[in-house]
């Protein structure tokens, strides 16, 4: 061949050159578009939801997506700079099992936290602040990270490793990841502005409901269900309960729980009581303001919970302002949740205290209608002693003075017995003048109303409705002990009325009078047997003994039994 035959293959070859070298140009072209589209796509399909998690969870599938990578996973960092949130993925449900515990924020990773710039490297290990991987963990490579902040603020880091294909992570890799970041930090953003739009609808609604629902007269616990339920709500939260502090505040007692933390489900409460003393939420009860912990599973500040395998992040939230705390709502999420934002406390410390206030005007307003009952029932006593009382005594006058003009017995014993039915009426309505004078607290039941309840129980054995005469402020005048034993022997006296006596009537007469309390229960039965077991009545005269007191039983006037049990009340 000569050489005018070789020469035209020289620009033939270098067209060849350039040809390709046009081709792999264009095909890097259109990667990098589709790239972008990728990426573009990307942004998109991280934008379009508004829940906070899933927004979470949607950015690390689509980083990894985007960079090739086998593995990632978001960190988000809590108020002390560490880990308080590790959402991975590209691990299998049994890989996830193995390791033994997520990563806290150490080495490398803590590495990003201290200083958020992104960092990219083709073996975890080379770098010095790698501190290895906890165990049960799969070993990585290649790496990629770069930090996802909202506004000025830091929120997290996204993590990438092992690039598929045994490479590593690339400028353009890079490149496109610090944009999905930036639009993952608007993204979070906006799911936030929506969490605390739908908080603070949902904050008013709650807030409208429990002060309308106390100001109608609903009972404080409905209210306090309603107050925990609402608040489990608005802050998405697996549990609430309202402690309440006990007589001497020096113990909070939960009342109520909504929700659960027990992921195996097991039945009863996840809360005991606590000392105030020394506890998370002893001190929000005490300061009067928020306390929040973001893993409550590695503190001894919280105590109220009966286990902690399940917990993580915890808030206390105190039921009014300081110095007139009425109790605590406690707030508790799963282990892994995200913890308690600032203005997520702040809002429902003011949704507590807007509730502690419709409490107290509940009380308030309680406490009015209790004093005007009162009123009334004192008019109503004045209206008997000053008005009914002194008529039927002036009658019962009249007819003592007309006795004596009566000639026929029969007419005079006729109107005698309408002058005891008279002065057996004045005395009861003195017994009522005295129970309508006297305030009664709805926890406690009066002694009135216990002596009322044993002779009513009693009526069903009996076969008929034994007499009942009550005389004196008893429910006043009589101390704690005096009344408890006076109750014993009533109770005995009654069954031992329904089990021997065989009567067709009996009455009991409890009054106080000269400082003394007496009681006297007699039927017109067969009586009491000269012989026989006498240990209930050994038992009744004891118990008189036991108090300064006296106690016999004599048979009555026109048979049957006549019981008289009667204790000082200065002792």
């Amino acid at each position: 061949m000569t050489d005018n035959e070789a020469r035209p293959l020289v620009p033939h070859m270098r067209l060849d050159e350039l040809l390709a070298e046009l081709q792999t140009r264009l095909e890097a072209v259109l990667a990098t578009r589709d790239r972008v589209h990728a990426l573009l796509e990307a942004v998109v399909s991280v934008g379009s939801d508004l829940d906070l998690e899933t927004v979470l969870r949607r950015i690390v599938e689509t980083a990894t997506t985007l960079v090739d990578a086998t593995y990632g996973a978001l960190g988000v960092i809590g108020e002390e700079n560490t880990l308080v949130e590790f959402i991975p993925v590209g691990l299998s449900e049994e890989e996830i099992a193995r390791i033994e515990h997520w990563p806290h924020g150490l080495g490398l990773l803590g590495l990003l936290i201290k200083e958020p710039q992104t960092l990219r490297m083709s073996h975890i290990s080379d770098h010095p602040e790698s501190y290895g991987f906890p165990p049960g963990h799969p070993a990585m490579g290649s790496f990629l990270g770069v930090p996802i902040r909202v506004r000025d603020s830091v929120f997290g880091n996204l993590y990438l490793t092992e690039k598929r294909g045994g490479g590593e992570f690339d400028e353009d890799d890079e490149a496109i990841v610090v944009a999905l970041a930036t639009a993952a930090g608007v993204a979070i953003e906006n799911a936030r502005l929506y969490e605390d739009t739908r908080r603070r609808e949902t904050w008013l609604q709650a807030s409208s409901e429990i002060t309308t629902r106390l100001l109608s007269g609903a009972e404080p616990h409905e209210v306090l269900t309603l107050i925990a339920r609402r608040a489990r709500e608005m802050s998405d939260t697996d549990l609430t309960a309202v402690l309440l502090p006990g007589a001497d505040a020096k113990v909070l007692h939960p009342v109520l729980e909504d929700g659960s933390i027990w992921d195996d489900g097991a039945p009863g409460p996840a809360l005991r009581d606590v000392a105030v003393a020394e506890t998370l939420t002893g001190r929000a009860f005490l300061r009067g303001e928020p306390l929040m912990v973001d893993d409550a599973a590695v503190t001894d500040a919280v105590r109220a919970f009966t286990r902690r395998g399940a917990l993580g992040p915890v808030a206390a939230v105190p039921l009014g302002a300081a110095g007139a705390v009425r109790g605590v709502l406690l707030l508790a999420k799963r282990a892994g949740r995200l913890p308690f934002s600032t203005p997520e406390l702040r809002m429902l410390h003011a949704f507590a205290g807007q509730a502690a206030v419709a409490l107290e005007l509940a009380e308030a307003r309680r406490d009015a209608e209790k004093l005007g009952l009162l009123e009334d029932r004192d008019r109503i006593a004045k209206d008997l002693h000053d008005v009914v009382i002194q008529r039927l005594f002036a009658v019962a006058m009249t007819l003592m003075s007309a006795v004596r003009l009566v000639d026929h017995p029969e007419a005079s014993a006729r109107v005698q017995t309408a002058i005891d039915e008279l002065d057996t009426t004045i005395r009861q309505i003195r017994s009522t003048i005295f129970a309508l004078q006297t305030p009664r607290e709805e926890a406690v039941r009066s002694l009135r109303a216990q002596i009322v309840d044993l002779v009513e129980g009693a009526r069903g054995h009996l076969g008929f409705m034994p007499g009942l005469t009550l005389e004196g402020r008893l429910d006043t005048d009589v101390p704690a002990e005096p009344a408890e034993h006076l109750l014993a022997v009533l109770r005995e006296a009654l069954s031992n009325v329904v089990r021997h006596a065989k009567a067709s009537r009996a009455d009991v007469t409890v009054r106080t009078a000269d400082r003394r309390l007496t009681l006297i229960v007699q039927d017109d039965g067969v009586g009491v047997p000269a012989k026989g077991r006498r240990s209930g009545l050994r038992n009744l005269a004891d118990r008189a003994e036991r108090l300064g007191g006296d106690f016999r039983i004599t048979s009555g006037e026109g048979g049957g039994a006549r019981l008289e049990w009667s204790v000082p009340l200065d002792t």
